[in-house]
């Protein structure tokens, strides 16, 4: 059965049980009036076959048994406007009880089945070209599993029977193919900037170095893929940091001047709205690569650093929005810069590797309580590392990648900790020894590594972690090589990397975009968020109104052991610390092709973060909110 953009139901072919043998029959259900209606028959009578609701409202029907005489390869398409089927391209090997999957590039998969044998052998069906591709065959032969397509684009295949016997295996199919496009150049070349992902969609570019502290600023237009400057901060600055507030503010905080360690006390507040920056209270010690940390209670932790008598920083601050002020709080127990920070899901902060005061790389993690304020000593890395990346994980574990470490070396390990523990493993090495690269999470929950720098020179290559695997896999490389560059996750789901610099250009002005490749067809397919419940209190629902969060098709048609993804998968992103959670559907509220509502939201850090409806496996653009500790007065925006 096979649900249709007009509501009803198509039901073709199957086995006849009160007269025997296989029907080419098919007819129309009508849940509006509760009735069914003959519509044209099939060319082919067929049993044991799928039908696939396509983006241009037609359905595949492919393959099958005729009863007898072996499967079928034939494929048929049926016109819900003219109510008739036209043979399309025939499959490249005749088969039964296979499944289709909709991919979201709009091609059709269909893996295993029955033809004789098992079968482990797959193929892809073009709509536009009405044509039939071999890709990659399944690992184990397999009839009577199921298929489903997951929110990161990939086909879970499970189970089946493979001659008499019945399986557990399961295994993934991934269509993606991710690569770099150029987009517009910043105007002003910059490294050790920082770039902030603002509430309207643009990202701020602010300072760096391009021989000599940068003191201008820009904002990108994703809309566009142009840059355009902005009001300029007070100071020229290097090496700070950049926290987008609760308010949609960013603050930047400290930094170095001048071209020479001059380390800044001062920080700055820019406002999107007046595109303007304010002076706001100067820190109590001057510091550079330092951390900033949005805790929950809307406070900015800043730990570590150096100064500028090249002396590590152990101190840490706190910033309040409220008064403008800055506060010391408890020391680090290791003196450490160019070190990680990473909000964890219960509120504490963890602080992980770096040089030591010694400009030793530290294998030493500590966690920050901001109920205490004090310091705890957590496990030891494996290997002590500076200018590695962290990332939180959709698991809870935190990935830490490459680095340079004790001996001198850029270093292809990882390492993930475990907070229920306090403990780290090894995982999985990187294809390409690293430092001055960055990491971003995915909407799939994959991590992008991009560029940086190996035991020569920049680089250009990129890779990405699978968590569920713990393996690396190399992805499209960066048009330019570079290091020390920003990368910023777009609501659109694409990664905008600026900036940086490599040798002999030195600092750059290039921008690019990585693309994981869904390639879906947009905007006629992709879910959209037109409202969203701002600010979100926690233990509240998240309410989003918008279109096509049913989606248009069901993920693997015409089969009894039909794996729909229309449910709608609601994610809910941290933008600080990327901390994620999967929002269900509010059982009594529900959902609609235009409203969800969900359960209430808990556990979940305070501050800005993005919402994005994924139907089909395809994501919406992603929308902005603040979740707040307090509930105020929620507008929709």
């Amino acid at each position: 059965a096979t649900l249709l953009p007009d509501g009803k139901v198509l039901v073709g072919g199957g086995y006849d049980t009160t007269q025997g043998g296989v029907v080419a029959s098919a007819e129309l259900y009508d849940p509006a009036s509760g009735a069914w209606t003959v519509t044209g028959s099939l060319g082919q009578a067929r049993a044991e076959h799928t039908a696939t609701l396509l983006p241009n409202g037609k359905v595949l029907v492919a393959a099958g048994t005729p009863g007898s005489g072996g499967p079928l390869r034939s494929a048929e398409l049926y016109d819900p406007a003219s109510g008739t089927w036209t043979t399309t391209g025939s499959l490249a090997t005749a088969r039964s009880l296979h499944r289709a999957t909709l991919l979201p590039n709009g091609e059709v998969l269909i893996a295993g089945g029955l033809n004789v044998n098992a079968l482990a052998s797959a193929e892809l069906y073009d709509p536009a070209s009405a044509t039939w591709t071999v890709t990659g065959s399944l690992a184990q032969a397999r009839r009577s599993h199921t298929a489903t397509l997951l929110p990161n684009g990939k086909v879970l295949v499970a189970a089946g029977i493979n001659g008499s016997n019945f399986l557990a295996s399961a295994e993934l199919y991934d269509s993606a193919d991710g690569g770099w496009t150029a987009t517009g150049n910043l105007n002003t070349a910059r490294a050790g900037h920082t770039a902030t992902l603002l509430p309207n969609g643009k990202v701020l570019a602010v300072g760096g170095d391009a021989f000599f502290p940068v003191h201008t600023t820009e904002l990108y237009d994703p809309t566009n893929g142009t840059w355009a400057t902005t009001g300029s901060p007070i100071a020229q600055r290097a090496l700070h940091t950049a926290t987008l507030l609760p308010d949609g503010k960013v603050l930047i905080a400290a930094g170095n001047s001048e071209g020479a360690r001059a380390t800044l006390k001062s920080a700055q507040l820019y406002d999107p709205v007046s595109e303007t920056w304010t002076t706001t209270g100067s820190l109590n010690q001057g510091r550079d690569s330092h951390t900033a940390t949005l805790l929950p209670n809307g406070k900015v932790l800043i730990a570590g650093g150096i100064n500028a008598l090249a002396v590590t920083r152990r101190s840490a601050e706190l910033y309040d929005p409220a008064s403008g002020t800055w506060t010391i709080t408890g020391r680090l127990n290791t003196a450490r810069h160019d070190h990680t920070a990473t909000l964890l899901p219960n509120g504490k902060v963890l602080v992980a590797g770096g040089l030591d005061s010694n400009r030793n790389p530290s294998a030493s993690t500590e966690l920050y309580d901001p109920a205490s304020g004090t310091w705890t000593a957590t496990g030891s890395l494996n290997t002590g590392r500076y200018d590695h990346t962290a990332t939180l994980l959709p698991n809870g574990l935190v990935l830490v990648a490459a680095g340079g470490d004790s001996l001198g070396h850029y270093v292809a390990s990882a390492e993930l900790y475990d907070p229920a523990t306090g403990s780290w493993t090894a995982t999985g090495d990187l294809n390409t020894a690293r430092v001055g690269h960055t990491a971003t999470l995915l909407p799939n929950g994959l991590v992008l590594v991009a560029a940086g720098i190996d035991s020569s020179n920049s680089i250009a290559s990129a890779e990405l972690y699978d968590p569920t695997s713990g393996s690396w896999t190399a992805t499209g490389d960066l048009n330019t090589p570079r290091a020390g560059h920003t990368a910023t996750l777009l609501p659109n789901g694409k990664v905008l990397v600026a900036g940086g610099g490599n040798d002999p250009t030195g600092s750059l002005a290039s921008a690019e975009l990585y693309d994981l490749g869904l390639g879906f067809v947009t905007p006629d397919w992709q879910p959209q968020i037109a409202t969203v419940t701002s600010p979100l209190g926690l233990g509240s629902s998240l309410m989003l109104t918008g279109s096509r969060f049913l989606g248009i098709s069901q993920a693997s048609g015409g089969n009894f052991q039909d794996s729909s993804t229309n449910y709608p998968v609601v994610q809910l992103r941290s933008i600080d610390n990327s901390q994620i959670a999967v929002l269900p559907v509010d059982p009594t509220a529900g959902w609609s092709d235009t409203a969800f509502t969900s359960t209430p939201v808990n556990n979940f850090p305070p501050g800005p973060a993005l919402v994005t409806v994924f139907t089909n496996g395809i994501p919406s653009d992603s929308k902005s909110l603040t979740v707040v500790t307090v509930m105020g007065n929620p507008q929709a925006h």
